[in-house]
């Protein structure tokens, strides 16, 4: 509608000086008269060559085809690498993004707007829906094989040998070697004092006693000590001198207890450096985590977690969303807190970005390329006086214009002279 009005105002200009020329050649002769004949003269002229030269960008002035006419046409692949190259190395290139990014303040703006919207009720309410909505659609059926697979990967892939050698020197570092020594020795000290451990324990040493094979005077001997105990008698002796060594490895410092000790540590370390023990014991966990028994413990821990995080937004939804405000508060806070952080995360926003589009240039231009292949002639002219004939079309007026007021100019001279 602008260009068609501004052709008008163009044509109306030429039309103008046309007759202007016209009247003045009628009328007779008088200096004003012959002034006013030059100017619309030299207004026509300038009219005429400036709609020449505005109509050749678009099409052949006149249907006829004169050389150097109707170059937008003639030139369309030209114009589009044109544009492909001015968008991809002027306007859409790396450093160009990033100083346009960084007006933006991307994280104080995107804070300052998730405050606005957490401000109203309704937001925090509706962005607890949409939370609720996605976690109750989540299919942990299908995700429970996967993470128990990508668990067992995960697992088969580890270098236990450096973990093993880790963790036996966080058992002596820690001394938990002592405590689980202590704790199995007060175990069984528990188990040794109980009755019905001693008339067990002397019930199996008088039948190892009956069964042994012993001739001789030692033979007689065992005999005669058989004879004269009793199973009560023996657990109660055996009973004793089990709880006094037990009592006696509880004793810091105490030699046996040292090397017992040390021999535990031996073995842990030993342990750590057997890559078969290792790679058996890897094999047990993966086949234990492969177990279907796993699969389904998997999935009621993925579905009861599921529960838990529902029931909690449902009771944050009834709130009104309050703890949405909170924690929002708290992260602002915190990154307000360390600029650092704020400057870093913005730095790799705008890097992303940034090779995001420069990686993606040779798209934007096939978009544009294919579009304007699209286009036939008659549709690519009329988009492009769309938007740059309405201001071609003044250079008509200013060239009709400037032509009249160069023509009073030329004509006042020539009447001088």
């Amino acid at each position: 509608m602008k260009t068609m009005r501004t052709r008008y105002v163009a044509a109306l200009s030429l039309v103008a000086m046309g007759a202007g020329f016209v009247v003045t050649l009628l009328l007779p002769y008088h200096p004003v008269t012959e002034l006013l004949k030059g100017g619309f003269e030299a207004g026509l002229v300038g009219g005429f060559a400036d709609w020449f030269a505005v109509t050749a960008l678009f099409r052949h002035p006149l249907g006829i085809p004169i050389p150097h006419t109707s170059l937008l046409l003639k030139n369309r692949d030209k114009i589009a690498r044109s544009l492909i190259s001015a968008l991809e190395n002027e306007l859409l290139n790396k450093e160009s993004i990033k100083e346009k990014l960084k007006q933006f303040q991307l994280m104080r703006t995107a804070g300052a707007a998730l405050t606005r919207l957490a401000a109203k009720r309704s937001n925090r309410v509706g962005v607890l829906k949409l939370a609720h909505a996605f976690v109750a659609r989540l299919p942990v059926d299908t995700f429970a094989p996967y993470a128990q697979r990508a668990i067992a990967e995960a697992v088969k892939q580890v270098d236990l040998q450096p973990l093993a050698g880790k963790a036996a020197e966080a058992v002596v570092r820690e001394r938990m070697d002592e405590r689980a020594l202590d704790y199995a020795l007060r175990q069984g000290g528990a188990w040794v004092s109980k009755p019905e451990t001693a008339y067990m324990l002397g019930s199996i040493a008088m039948q190892k006693m009956s069964e042994a094979k012993v001739g001789g005077f030692m033979g007689f001997a065992v005999q005669a000590f058989t004879g004269f105990m009793s199973e009560d008698k023996l657990g109660g002796m055996i009973q004793q001198l089990l709880l006094s060594g037990i009592r006696d490895l509880l004793v810091p410092g105490n030699a046996n207890r040292d090397k017992l000790l040390a021999e535990i540590r031996r073995q842990l370390s030993l342990a750590a450096e057997n890559e078969e023990l290792l790679e058996r014991g890897k094999s047990w966990v993966v086949d234990k985590i492969e177990h279907p028994d796993s699969g389904r413990f998997l999935l009621e821990r993925m579905e009861s977690l599921r529960q838990s995080v529902l029931s909690a937004l449902e009771r944050e939804m009834e709130r009104g969303g309050r703890q949405v405000v909170s924690v929002l508060r708290y992260v602002v806070r915190r990154l307000q807190a360390e600029p650092e952080t704020i400057e870093g995360v913005e730095r790799r926003v705008l890097n992303f970005v940034a090779d995001t589009v420069e990686a993606n240039h040779y798209r934007i231009g096939l978009l544009i390329k294919d579009n304007i292949d699209k286009m036939n002639d008659k549709e690519l002219v009329n988009m492009l006086e769309e938007k740059i004939g309405g201001d071609l079309q003044w250079i008509r007026v200013n060239g009709a214009l400037c032509g009249f007021l160069i023509g009073l100019v030329l004509s006042g001279i020539q009447l001088l002279g």
